[in-house]
């Protein structure tokens, strides 16, 4: 299973589930037009435009559920950053990973230092489905589909709509990670590995800045 990065995910095609059932945009404060992040339209609207970007301590321990000092090779999930900037409903992920020192061989453990960068990658997505939306995008559910995989999970604005978390695994890889069982980062998912499931202890959250128009 490739263990990419979400934000290796997100892009192309945005299929939304549930979308048409208000206008994407809401009288605000003042007479002011504020963003609806009660659908997944108006998710979409918002987004367009944006730049997402995700550094220092917004970048989790366990990216995907998978520590970030862990050696998986090419899908080691140690980053510097994360960014994704959103146009036409696509979304362009570039991603710069860290080193893993002290860990010169795959499954080998280590300590992640994301200020020694690696070679950037970049990359494209195919789909990205939203549903189960509550009040102002306090809670969602998504699906990430990349050619070869798929990854779930909940996302969630924050209440001056300038940070977004997401929450993914890789689709198969743990139950709870939906919007029915808590919000995100909630201590409601067990990991499943090699068909055994254990609470994830782990934090898979990661936090991007919202930036542009």
């Amino acid at each position: 299973m490739n263990k990419k990065l979400l934000s290796a995910v997100m892009t192309s095609a945005l299929c939304l589930v549930g979308c048409g059932e208000a206008d994407p945009i809401n009288p605000g404060p003042d007479g002011n037009n504020s963003p609806n992040l009660s659908t997944a339209q108006g998710i979409q609207t918002f987004l367009e435009g944006k730049t997402l970007t995700m550094r220092g301590d917004d970048i989790p321990s366990h990216p995907n559920g998978f520590s970030e000092d862990v050696n998986f090779g090419a899908s080691s999930q140690c980053y510097q950053s994360v960014t994704m900037t959103v146009q036409g409903g696509n979304f362009r992920v570039d991603s710069v990973p860290g080193t893993i020192e002290g860990a010169p061989n795959a499954g080998q453990t280590g300590t992640c230092n994301p200020e020694v960068a690696q070679n950037p990658l970049s990359f494209t997505s195919t789909v990205v489905s939203i549903e189960n939306v509550s009040a102002d995008g306090e809670c969602f559910d998504v699906a990430f589909t990349f050619p070869g995989f798929r990854q779930v999970g909940r996302g969630s604005f924050s209440a001056d709509q300038r940070k977004l978390d997401l929450e993914l695994f890789f689709e198969g890889g743990a139950t709870g990670a939906n919007c029915a069982a808590g919000g995100v980062g909630s201590a409601s998912v067990n990991q499943v590995i090699g068909g055994n499931s254990q609470p994830f202890t782990g934090n898979a959250v990661q936090s991007y800045v919202i930036s542009g128009s």
